[in-house]
Parts: structure tokens; sequence; C-alpha cells
């Protein structure tokens, strides 16, 4: 059963993300050390204790779709009402809407207990979230009025309505119409799949915001508005009124988060109980211009989809860890070194296979847990701080984005399936739960735009912020934790400091090539190394803030002893990285030719 490591989240979070030292400086007002330890304390006993028991009824039960309704896992709606009273969806809200105003970064360290206790529960909120940001900086005071409040609280839901069937990744292809009315509201017409929580019987009310385009609307991305389009229309008074024209026609049989329900959308089908056909919206910012609105939702689903592997990961080193100190197999070197061996069998965990198993699941995860909070750092801090500062810290969040999205989801599916090989055939055996997680693991690195997508997004608009210099002062912080390494004297270290060093020094050269060949037009070489970048960007990163833990924690032998096995057993494939970023891209081109 889930645990969540609330010592390390906590870690994770103040020492090396640097939540501890901004409170400190009072960027966070009245928030103190001991309530976030406190948040943290209760976030991990309600994942373990409410949430994680019925992780495995979701798997096995699912969501359906009865008589028109689509119906959550039994208990889940119940689960739902005491995660959102305890007041969990309002923890980074406004607080004029009755919102905390916590930072996202300690919002991303409960977020991963959510997705370590289920994934598939956790994801229905997650939305929420990026609603309550569309509509607090783009919606009109009409729609912050109306919808904000109950979003904040989580008495409603919001969605994101992009994908079509013919417009995926991208979105110049979308047919979904909206026609204006005299009244100021719009008739939205079309259908929309892939929906996460599209309908549920979670909340009495689901506010949807939908991408469509107007009938005088310029060709392609240029042309895509914004619409809030609520489940059922909502009175002046504040009480709900009659259905709007919107319904969920199916729901997907997926590989995994079969708890989550993944809806077919259709919009002004004569579904309604409003008299006229179309559902009726509301415009959210300006006409065509619902890309930009749309992204502020998208930005902040990427990270918290990258929450979702992470939380993943954690769930799944946890379960094998368990199973590797339980299971007995064959005798290992360790037991034959004791000045008194036994002649049973040792624990699994003994044997050095294994162990190298167990240790890159945790290594991976804990590279990830620093990526994402620290983005979540950034990203508070770019809203707190003003000017040059302000600039600085949001050119972080934007560089570090695309990692926090990418290298948790992959981690996740990497982690659970190492998980599923220290299992061994059980592993396969669908009682254990370990092949859940990898279920559930792989839809990460494909929604919220695929992964080689983030991979694209990074090499193309995020290294060339302020000319580079944004990655160039990250990589330069990366580099001051190696000049700290070789003046800490500590033992345990072993290689970590020379290791770490050649991969920097692998990662200002990538770099360089790659901004290079975007200024003299070789789009496509940079492309072809796009994806290695990201991880080989995301390995020595990750190795770093280890490192920086390792130099925090005084005490802290296991945290030097997995710095240490970062750096000398995950940091090697940085190099190889580097060889298909500077020199892969001529094999790809004429490779082409296998494809026909």
């Amino acid at each position: 059963m889930y645990k969540a490591p609330v010592g390390e989240i906590g870690f994770a979070l103040n020492k090396v993300a640097g939540l501890e030292a901004a409170i400190e400086q009072g960027l966070h007002g009245e928030l103190t050390p001991d309530l976030v330890d406190a948040i943290l304390e209760e976030a991990g006993r309600f994942s373990a204790e409410e949430i994680a028991p019925l992780a495995a009824i979701g798997d096995t039960q699912g969501a359906r779709r009865e008589n028109g309704t689509v119906r959550t896992p039994d208990g889940w709606p119940a689960l739902y009402t005491r995660w959102r009273e305890a007041g969990w969806n309002a923890l980074t809200g406004p607080e004029d809407h009755g919102g905390q105003g916590l930072p996202t970064a300690l919002s991303a360290a409960v977020t991963e207990m959510w997705n370590g206790a289920s994934m598939a529960f956790a994801i229905g909120p997650t939305l929420t979230i990026g609603a309550v940001d569309a509509l607090e900086k783009h919606g009109s005071e009409y729609l912050r009025k109306t919808y904000l409040d109950k979003l904040v609280s989580g008495e409603w839901m919001g969605t994101m309505n992009l994908t079509e069937p013919q417009a995926g990744s991208d979105l110049s292809g979308l047919r979904t119409r909206a026609e204006r009315r005299d009244d100021g509201t719009y008739r939205i017409f079309g259908q929309k799949i892939f929906i996460t929580y599209g309908d549920h019987d979670w909340t009495e009310n689901i506010v949807h915001l939908v991408l469509a385009r107007l009938p005088d609307a310029p060709a392609g991305v240029k042309g895509i508005s914004l619409f809030l389009v609520p489940k059922f229309l909502v009175e002046g008074d504040g009480t709900l009124g009659p259905r709007n024209d919107v319904l969920c026609h199916s729901i997907e049989h997926k590989l995994g988060i079969h708890g989550s329900p993944t809806c077919t959308m259709i919009y002004g089908d004569g579904a309604g109980e409003t008299g006229e056909a179309g559902a009726i919206g509301w415009l959210v910012g300006e006409e065509n211009k619902g890309l930009a609105c749309m992204f502020t939702m998208m930005n902040s689903a990427r990270l918290y989809v990258g929450l979702q592997g992470l939380g993943v990961a954690e769930a799944a080193f946890q379960k094998a860890l368990a199973y590797a100190q339980e299971r007995r197999q064959g005798r290992s070197t360790l037991l034959a070194k004791s000045p008194e061996p036994s002649q049973g069998a040792s624990p699994i965990v003994e044997h050095p296979d294994v162990a190298r198993m167990l240790l890159t699941m945790k290594a991976l995860t804990s590279s990830a847990r620093a990526i994402a909070y620290a983005c979540g750092h950034a990203i508070d801090l770019g809203r707190i701080h003003e000017g040059d500062e302000a600039r600085r810290w949001q050119e972080r969040a934007s560089l570090l984005t695309p990692l926090a999205k990418a290298f948790p989801t992959d981690v996740g599916v990497e982690v659970a399936s190492l998980g599923v090989q220290v299992h061994g055939g059980m592993g396969f055996i669908e009682e254990t739960g370990a092949a859940r997680l990898l279920r559930d693991a792989r839809i990460a690195p494909i929604y919220e735009g695929t992964n080689g997508i983030q991979a694209i997004d990074l090499v193309t608009r995020k290294l060339p912020l302020s000319g580079g210099a944004a990655v160039a002062a990250y990589i330069d912080e990366l580099a001051a934790v190696v000049n700290d390494l070789r003046g800490s004297n500590r033992d345990g270290l072993g290689m970590t400091a020379d290791r770490l060093a050649d991969a920097l020094d692998d990662l200002r050269e990538t770099t360089d090539f790659l901004l290079a060949a975007l200024k003299d037009g070789r789009t496509d070489e940079a492309l072809s190394g796009a994806t290695a970048y990201l991880r080989l960007f995301s390995l020595t990163a990750g190795a770093s803030y280890l490192a920086r833990g390792a130099l925090i924690d005084s005490d802290g032998e296991a945290r030097m002893a997995l710095a240490r096995f970062a750096a000398e057993n995950l940091l090697p494939e940085v190099g190889a990285l580097k060889r298909q970023v500077l020199e892969g891209a001529a094999s790809l081109e004429a490779a082409r030719a296998a494809l026909n």
C-alpha cells in the first residue's frame, strides 16, 4: 500500500527546490515552515488512508456509462467530497474567491501524493486548477463572479476540451464551431474526444472550457476562440438552471487509469433543456485569441501531468522495494560473506542486479521530484517578483516546464516497468498491483502535449529565451554544485563531482550546438536530437539536484550514496545522448528509406 514519503518530499521541496529560503525572505506572506510541514503530513495521511485503499477498485470496476450518466467507481464520489471539504482543491486558489493562495510548489508536493495513491482519481481535480488559472487571467467579470468561487472550492469541476478526431496535437484542423447571439452569448456545435472527466458523478455542475472557431475566423490556429460552456446553466441567484446542450456520448476503454472517465463530448446535438439547439457558451478572453488563453491552462496542466508520472514512480518503487525485501530466492554474495552463513535463501534485495534496479528507480524518481518542484518554485517566484527579477523567474519556469512534464512522465513508465521486473513473474499478475501502475503511467507521456512536443518546445522556444541567456544562467547555477562538491571534502561521494562536471560540459556543448543550428536555419537537424537533448538535460539537472541535497544534508549518508549512484550509474548515458544530438540527424534522414 502506498505511503507518501513525507520526509523526502519535504526535503526536496524546502531544501532543494528552495521553498524554505523563500519563506525566510518573506516572499510567501504568512506561510511558515511549521504550516508547510503540517500540510504535508496531513496530505500524506489522506493519500495513504483515504485515497490509496480505493485505487484497486477504481482499476477493476472503472468508470461506466449508465442511462446516459457517467458513474465513477464505488466510493469515489464520497472520497472526492471528503477531499474537497478538507480544502485541498482550494490550496492554490485566489484568496478573493475562497482560495488559500498557497505556493504552486507546495501544491506540486501534495499532488505527487494524490497521484501516488491513485493517478486515476487525482487527474480529475488537476483540470479544475487549470480552469481556475484561465478564468482568473482571461475571464470576464461576469464569468469570474459566476464560476470562480465554485471552481476554487471544488464544488464544481472544470474540463479542457481541445482534441477532435481530426485535430489532435495540431489544432489548426479544429472544426467545432461557435455562432454569435445578440445577447452576447454563443452557440457551440461540434465533437470533442479524449475529454478527461468530461462527465461524472462528483459534482452537480461541470464547467467545460472549449476551443471553437467562429464563422469569420482566420484560418489555422489564429482563428481559434475559447468558450466557457457549463453542463447546467447558472441562474442570476447562483442556482442551477436547465441542462445545457452538451452530453457525453461515450467513454473510452483504455489501457489504464480505468477509474477516470475519458469522454467523447457532443455540443449542440439537441440534448439540452433550453429549447434551442446549440450549447450556450460565453467567450473567454477575446475572439480568435483563444489559444493564448488555453495555454494558460495547458502550462499549468503540463506540470501537474509531470507530477502524475512522479507519483506513479514513487508508488512503483515502494511496491518493488517491499516485495524485494520479502521475496527470498537463491543465495546472495552478501550471505556467503556473513560470519554466520544461513542455509536459507536470501531476500532478493541482496542480489546486486535487483539492488541496481531498485536504486535506479529511486534515483530517477528523486531526480524527477527535484525538477518538478523546482519548476513549481520558479512559477511562484515569477508571480511574486516584479520587473527584471519576475522575467528571470518566468523564463526559468518556461525553461523547466517541458522538462517537468516530459522527464517525470518518462520516468514513471521506466520505473513502473522496472517494478514489474523486480517482481518477476508475479509482476505480470494483476493481483500484485505492479502491472496497474505500469498501465496507468503509460498515458502520461502522451497527453497534455506528447513528450516529443515537449522536446520541440524546449529546443525551439525555450533555449532561445533572452538570446540563450536564460538557459546559460541555469546551467551556471547547476555548475556551482560541482564547485561545492570539490570544496566539501565529504567522504562517500566518490566520482560525483567529476561525472557531474562531464555531464555539464556535454549539456553546454549540445545547447550551443542546438542554438547555432536554429540560428543557421538547420531546424530539422536541431529537431532530430530534441528528445535526446531533453533527457540529457533532465538527467544532468536531476543529478545536480541530488548532489545539492547531499551537500545540504550533512548527516545524510543515504543521500550521498544516492547522489553518487546517480552520478556514476545514470550520468554515463549523457555522453551517448550527446553523440545522438550532435551526430544523429544525418543517419535519421538517411534511414527514412527503411520506412517505405
